[in-house]
């Protein structure tokens, strides 16, 4: 297996801190803007579209800052992530989202997938 590709994405998202925070890990939260519906158990997230479903676990989280996840079917180092980011001197707020891709035709369709979503968050944020 070659070696998987890390990459961040950032935008920029004209929310407090806390609203935005929410809306990455909690149930209602997640099922407004990343799938249809979520289902937690135990840190187990499962996340339901159009009648398919996939589970990742909570590996780590920090209030207000970040939320990671690891899709329980790969059985490699990959996460998600979810990192709130403040500029210093203008205090805007910016979401890194954090993925890997096994080669770059994968690194640009997730780049477009998370794109979408985070027009969906926005659009649920009301940004």
């Amino acid at each position: 297996m070659s070696e998987l590709i890390k990459f961040k994405l950032e935008y920029p998202i004209h929310s407090s801190i806390n609203i935005l925070y929410k809306r990455l890990f909690t149930p209602s939260g997640l099922s407004e803007w990343f799938a249809d519906d979520v289902h937690i158990r135990n840190d187990l997230y499962t996340f339901f579209w159009d009648g398919s479903e996939q589970s990742a676990k909570l590996v780590k989280k920090k209030e207000n800052q970040f939320v990671r996840f690891h899709w329980v079917d790969n059985d490699d180092e990959s996460y998600f992530e979810f990192a709130i980011q403040i500029d210093d001197l203008t205090n805007d707020v910016s979401l890194i989202v954090t993925d890997f891709a096994e080669d770059e035709q994968e690194k640009e369709e997730n780049a477009l997938l998370w794109n979408t979503q985070i027009e969906n968050l926005k659009h649920a944020l009301g940004s």
